[in-house]
């Protein structure tokens, strides 16, 4: 858990950094560089487990996850400072994730296989040409771009590291990423056998707050900073990358075995705290302390949920 979230913001800050010396705009620096880079533990650690047969862990850790960065992380953003967004985001992104998390929940109700993560993949696809082109054409999503770009901003020149420095910086932290998802799926499998704890259980609680780490420090960090909308739009786009490139990777690596099925209240929790927060964002388009009350008691009231499955 110690190395998963400084490896990812290094991967982050690195591939960021390497994007804007070869003067990609920062709109795609912003949707797919630091979108996907946030969720990098999640879909690789859950790939991993994938690999390994360990199913119920991969599944585990989408889905709790996805509820981690809603109902946890967006709740103590909440409590720092109201959380205001703009109503594009809410209307149109935050809808394109809620319906990537419903699919994702479907699917994996239905029982997740190859051909289930060949549909999410697919999707995943659309999903980012999407985003990449709103974000080209609206001003809104440009605001949130250039957010994520003074977010990654490169020091002085006279500090700054060469673009070599930089690309190893980014894949040592890439590295840094696959062995902390080696290490804690290794260590996840052995605690599930050692203490006759379901596999997918484990991947709910530990595996999942261990790779949300990067998102709950991006969110810190961006809050502080005033940039609601990049935190907004990192959770829910997590979220969506979760379920989509996350759901299409453990899909099509676990090919024809047979599926785990999460417990249908998990899944139902999953999607109801992705509405909830979106109700809430949708009233004034901001989700004041009273808000992160509601979305912080969610997460009490989806642990036992958890445990019980």
């Amino acid at each position: 858990m110690i190395v998963l979230p400084y490896a990812a913001d290094q991967l982050v800050l690195g591939s960021a950094h390497v994007a804007r010396r070869l003067r990609i705009a920062p709109v795609v620096v912003g949707v797919i560089v630091i979108g996907l880079g946030t969720s990098a533990p999640e879909f690789l650690v859950s790939g991993t487990a994938a690999a390994h047969g360990d199913t119920g862990i991969a599944l585990g850790n989408l889905i709790g996850s996805n509820i981690l960065n809603i109902t946890l992380v967006l709740g103590v953003a909440a409590a720092i400072r109201v959380v205001v967004v703009s109503a594009t985001v809410v209307d149109r992104e935050i809808v394109l994730s809620l319906v990537s998390v419903a699919a994702f929940a479907v699917l994996a109700a239905i029982g997740l296989t190859w051909w289930g993560g060949l549909v999410l993949s697919i999707a995943a696809v659309v999903a980012l040409v999407l985003l990449v082109r709103w974000a080209r054409t609206d001003h809104a999503n440009q605001s949130v771009a250039e957010q994520a770009a003074e977010f990654s901003a490169e020091p002085d020149a006279s500090r700054r590291p060469s673009m070599r420095g930089e690309v190893v910086r980014a894949l040592l932290g890439l590295a840094g990423v696959l062995l902390g998802a080696q290490l804690l799926v290794t260590n996840a499998a052995g605690m599930a056998a050692r203490f006759g704890v379901p596999e997918i259980v484990i991947g709910f609680t530990l595996v999942a707050l261990g790779t949300s780490l990067p998102e709950l420090m991006t969110t810190v960090q961006a809050q502080r900073r005033g940039e609601t909308d990049l935190l907004v739009g990192n959770l829910f786009g997590s979220n969506l990358f979760n379920s989509l490139i996350g759901g299409g990777v453990v899909g099509v690596l676990s090919g024809t075995a047979s599926p785990v099925r999460p417990h249908a209240g998990v899944l139902i929790a999953m999607v109801a705290v992705s509405v909830l927060a979106w109700l809430l964002l949708r009233r004034n388009f901001r989700i004041t302390r009273i808000g992160s009350v509601i979305l912080l008691g969610c997460y009490v009231l989806t642990v036992p949920v958890l445990l019980g499955t």
